[in-house]
């Protein structure tokens, strides 16, 4: 359905060390710098990329958006979460854990990235 997500960064040195760890940790490679300076992570045919806005002014996160990535284990969203922490991000939303809802039991972990986008580790439990 996504062809890709684009979030900004005012410093995309900081924001390539905290996707770096947190997508390796979800089983994706470490992020490639194109020529314009923007980090590209490419998985499956989708591309994440990370970029200082093009309009010149700074970079801001969405007021309540969130950017969702898919986790295999319960286990695979803790280290994405750890090594979210441990490199530059700040825990937001409830721990990491199970919830209830109308897409039954997911296992989420919420994190902010350097730049202040919301994001969110994903895990859909077996039902």
């Amino acid at each position: 359905m996504f062809s890709h997500i684009m979030v900004g960064s005012n410093d995309t040195d900081a924001s390539r060390a905290f996707y770096d760890a947190t997508l390796q940790a979800l089983g994706g490679k470490a992020g490639m710098v194109d020529p314009s300076g923007r980090v590209v992570y490419m998985h499956d045919g989708s591309l994440f990329i990370v970029t200082k806005p093009i309009d010149g002014a700074p970079a801001c996160h969405a007021n309540g958006g969130t950017i969702g990535f898919a986790a295999e284990s319960p286990e695979a969203a803790d280290a994405w979460h750890a090594a979210g922490l441990a490199s530059g991000g700040t825990a937001c939303e409830n721990p990491p854990g199970v919830r209830e809802g109308s897409f039954g039991k997911l296992y989420l972990a919420y994190l902010r990235d350097p730049a202040g986008n919301k994001l969110c580790a994903l895990y859909r439990m077996p039902a």
